[in-house]
Parts: C-alpha cells; structure tokens; sequence
C-alpha cells in the first residue's frame, strides 16, 4: 500500500527534507542543517513542524458530550469553547488505549490523535457511536502544523497575528495571508 502524504509534501521535497515512512505517511525527518540545527533553532527561536499526519476529528450534535464522555476520563463541562484538553481513551475496563487532545470550539468537539493509533482510534469511535445524537467527522483535507520554541508568539504577531488573550491550549480561528487557519 502506498504511503500518503501531508498537504504540504511537495514543499519538503523542494526544500531538500529527508522523507522517510511513517506510520503509513511520507514525512520529513530533517532538513539539509541537520538535526542538531533543527533542534537548536527550536530550542532558542522557533521551528514548525507538519504534524498533519495526525488525525483531525469531529464531534458534533447534542450527545457528542456524552458520548465522548464514555470513552475518556474526561469531564467535558470542564472545556470552555476555545480551551484544548489533554486525555486518553479508554477500553472497556479502564485501560489506556491512546491518547488524544480535545477542543471545544464553535459548538463541536474537536479531536487530534496520533498517527500510528489514527485508524484504530476512529474504529473505536466509529464502534461506539450509537444513535443520531452525535456527527463525526474526519477532516483528511487539514493540515495541522505545530509551531514550537520561545519565539513562536512573537513570529505570529510580527505575521500581523493578534494574540491578546490567548494562552496555552487555547484554540481561536485567524486568517494568515489570506488562509482560514
């Protein structure tokens, strides 16, 4: 079976990354400067990643609260819109199977899960959907990129970004040059 690729695949390409497989994904492992450069620039200014690799899911409906609920040991009231939590699902008796960050944002629950786990995490979803109370979603067309390191605020803003009140785990929709972001 052929690997898939990220939105931005050709970019990496174009700009010299080493593509390597990765839980069923062509990803860029590292750039001509190497690892070490990579991880000093993250380190002390910022580096972004594709991470679009990892599932994006959604909830959505009147019982997708309670239906979540069912599967996480996550106390759902408890995600304002706009505000992201880290959790896990869970099987049956209580064991971990993966785990996951949940948003609530604009009326649904928004999931990302990780990508060696994407394909089971969705079958455990789709297995305990029960009736027409909950809608969900996969979201295969999104990118997601992680922009990390101590500058990564400032480089939003200097993009014409404006961040007032936003804080770690928040989630706010932006338009950068012109993409719904």
């Amino acid at each position: 079976m052929e690997n898939r690729r990220t939105p931005l695949y050709d970019f990496h390409v174009a700009h010299g990354a080493r593509i390597v497989s990765f839980a069923g994904w062509d990803m860029p492992v590292q750039y001509p400067a190497g690892i070490k450069a990579e991880h000093l620039a993250c380190r002390s200014g910022a580096a972004l990643f594709d991470v679009s690799h990892m599932a994006q899911i959604e909830l959505a409906g009147d019982g997708a609260d309670a239906f979540l609920e069912g599967l996480t040991p996550t106390d759902l009231d408890a995600i304002k819109d706009g505000r992201v939590r880290y959790s896990l699902f869970l099987n049956e008796k209580g064991g971990v199977l993966d785990d996951l960050m949940i948003a609530r944002f604009e009326g649904a629950l928004h999931l990302v899960v990780n990508a060696g786990r994407a394909a089971h995490d969705i079958a455990h979803l789709e297995a305990n959907l029960s009736g027409a109370y909950t809608k969900m979603t996969v979201h295969d067309e999104r990118a997601l990129l992680a922009l990390q390191g101590p500058s990564a605020a400032a480089i939003l803003e200097d993009l014409g970004l404006d961040l007032t009140g936003f804080v770690f785990m928040d989630i706010r929709r932006f338009t950068l040059a012109g993409v719904e972001c």
